[in-house]
C-alpha cells in the first residue's frame, strides 16, 4: 500500500513539474516570438541519429542534403558519433555537427550524464536505448540556440523533442522514415498530441500519409504530405540480365522476411538448381547465425549466400538479373528503386506500404498478393523461365526509377520549404504539449 501511495505521489509531482516547465517554455516562446524577425527557409538543419553510420535513412538524408546544399546552407546534426569516419561520403557543401561524441572520453560531467538514461525520449522509440541524458540535453540546447531557418526531424526521438523545444521563429518539418503502424500505441498517442505543432509533416508514401491524416485529424500540422525518397546514384552500370543470380537487400531483421525467402528458395532451387540467391545486409550476429542455420537445414548451402554488408550496392545489383523483396512491411522500399535503377525487374510481396506505390504489377515488376512463400517462389520462377518478360519488365523498371531521381524529388522539397516560408509571414506561437496524467515520460 505504501509503495503504491509513493508511486502515485511521485507521478503527480512529476506531472506538476512538467506542467510548470511547459508553462515557462510557453512564456519564453512568447518573448522570442515578439522579438523575432520573419522566418525564412534557410539554413536547413537535418537531425539524424548517427550520421557516420550505415543505413537507408542515413543514405537518403545525405542524398537530400547534397541536393539542398546547391542552393542553401545545409547542416546535418548527428545526435551521436560512434565512429570516427562516416560510412557514406558527406556531400559537398554539407556541414556535419555531432552533439554527443562518444569517440572522445569527455570530462567527468559528460561521463556522469552519459550514465543516466534518457528522460524525454519515450519508451517504444527504438532509438531510446541509444540516448542518454547527455544526448537529450545537448539536443535541447541545440534546438533552443536556433534563431532562423528550418529544422527537419527524421524520427520520433527528434520530432517529439522538436515539437516541444524548437523556437517559434524556426520552421519545423517532421519526416517519417518508417510507418505510423510500426510505432507502438503509447508512442502514437504522443504523436497525436504533438505533431499539430509542426509547420509540415512528410511521409514517404501516400498510404502512410492517409493514416497520419486520420490520427491527426483533430489537430493536424500546417501541411501533411507525402514525398518519396530519391533514388541515389549508384556505382555500376545497367544489368544485362544475363547472370543466373537473384539478389535481396536489407538489414537482417524480422521485417525483411528473409526466413520466408529461404523457404521460397527451396522451390526455386528444385526447379532451377543453377540459379543462386545472394542476400546483402548486416545485422546482429545471432540473426545472421539463425538465418544461416535455416539455410543449412533447408539444404541450400551454396545456393543461398549471406553476403553481409556491401559498400557497392550498385555494382552488386548490376551483376544480378532479378531483385526479390520478401518483407512483411516496408516504410518505403528504397531497395526496390535502387534495383529498378539498374534495370532489374522486382518480385515483391504486396506488403504495406511501399511496394504497391512503386511497382505496377506486370508492367515493371511482379506483386505477390498473398503472404505465402510458395507464391513468391512462383513469381521468381516465372521471371527465370520467361526471359522476354524479364527483359521487358527490366526496361520498364528503368523508366519507373527515373521518376524518383534526385532532381524531381529535390524540387518537391524546395517547393515545400519555399511555401512554408511564405506561409509564415506572421509567427504563430508554438503551443507547448499538455502534461498528461500518465507516466512521467508521457507527461513530457
Amino acid at each position: 500500500m505504501a509503495a503504491n501511495t509513493l508511486t502515485t505521489l511521485t507521478g503527480k509531482l512529476t506531472t506538476a513539474v512538467a506542467r510548470v516547465a511547459l508553462w515557462v517554455l510557453a512564456l519564453l516562446n512568447r518573448r522570442r516570438a515578439r522579438a523575432a524577425g520573419r522566418p525564412d527557409s534557410g539554413p536547413v538543419r537535418i537531425l539524424l541519429l548517427h550520421a557516420n553510420g550505415m543505413g537507408g535513412t542515413i543514405r537518403t538524408v545525405l542524398n537530400l542534403a547534397g541536393h539542398l546544399a546547391a542552393r542553401r546552407e545545409v547542416e546535418i546534426v548527428s545526435a551521436l558519433r560512434t565512429a570516427e569516419r562516416p560510412f557514406f561520403d558527406i556531400p559537398p557543401g554539407v556541414r556535419v555537427t555531432y552533439l554527443d561524441d562518444r569517440t572522445a572520453p569527455g570530462g567527468p560531467v559528460a561521463r556522469l550524464l552519459s550514465r543516466i538514461p534518457a528522460l524525454l525520449v519515450p519508451e517504444g522509440e527504438k532509438a531510446r536505448k541509444s540516448f542518454t541524458l547527455r544526448t537529450e540535453l545537448r539536443l535541447i540546447a541545440y534546438l533552443r540556440a536556433m534563431d532562423s531557418g528550418v529544422v527537419i526531424a527524421t524520427r520520433p526521438a527528434f520530432t517529439l523533442l522538436t515539437a516541444l523545444f524548437a523556437p517559434p521563429e524556426v520552421i519545423t518539418v517532421g519526416q517519417e522514415h518508417v510507418t505510423l503502424d510500426s510505432h507502438p500505441p503509447a508512442l502514437r498517442r504522443l504523436i497525436r498530441r504533438r505533431y499539430g505543432r509542426f509547420d509540415a509533416f512528410v511521409t514517404l508514401t501516400e498510404a502512410d500519409r492517409e493514416r497520419y491524416a486520420r490520427l491527426l485529424r483533430g489537430d493536424p500540422p500546417g501541411r501533411l504530405l507525402s514525398i518519396p525518397n530519391a533514388v541515389p546514384e549508384l556505382d555500376g552500370g545497367v544489368s544485362p540480365l544475363s547472370e543466373k543470380t537473384v539478389v535481396a537487400m536489407g538489414r537482417l531483421a524480422h521485417a525483411k522476411g528473409f526466413d520466408r525467402l529461404v523457404n521460397a528458395w527451396r522451390t526455386v532451387a528444385e526447379r532451377h538448381p543453377d540459379w543462386t540467391l545472394r542476400i546483402y545486409g548486416g545485422g546482429p550476429r545471432e540473426r545472421h547465425e539463425r538465418l544461416q542455420e535455416r539455410i543449412d537445414r533447408a539444404g541450400l548451402a551454396g545456393k543461398v549466400v549471406l553476403m553481409g554488408r556491401t559498400a557497392t550496392p550498385g555494382a552488386e545489383l548490376a551483376q544480378a538479373s532479378i531483385h526479390v523483396v520478401s518483407s512483411r512491411y516496408e516504410g518505403f522500399g528504397m531497395a526496390i528503386l535502387e534495383a529498378m535503377s539498374k534495370g532489374l525487374p522486382v518480385v515483391s510481396f504486396d506488403c504495406p506500404f511501399g511496394p504497391r506505390e512503386i511497382i505496377t504489377d506486370g508492367r515493371d515488376g511482379l506483386l505477390v498478393r498473398s503472404k505465402k512463400a510458395a507464391d513468391l517462389a512462383e513469381g521468381v520462377c516465372r521471371l527465370i523461365e520467361d526471359e522476354d518478360l524479364r527483359r521487358r519488365l527490366g526496361r520498364a523498371a528503368l523508366r519507373t526509377a527515373g521518376r524518383y531521381d534526385l532532381a524531381t524529388v529535390g524540387a518537391r522539397w524546395e517547393a515545400l520549404l519555399g511555401d512554408l516560408a511564405a506561409a509564415r509571414s506572421g509567427i504563430p506561437l508554438r503551443r507547448p504539449a499538455p502534461a498528461g496524467a500518465g507516466a512521467p515520460r508521457a507527461a513530457a
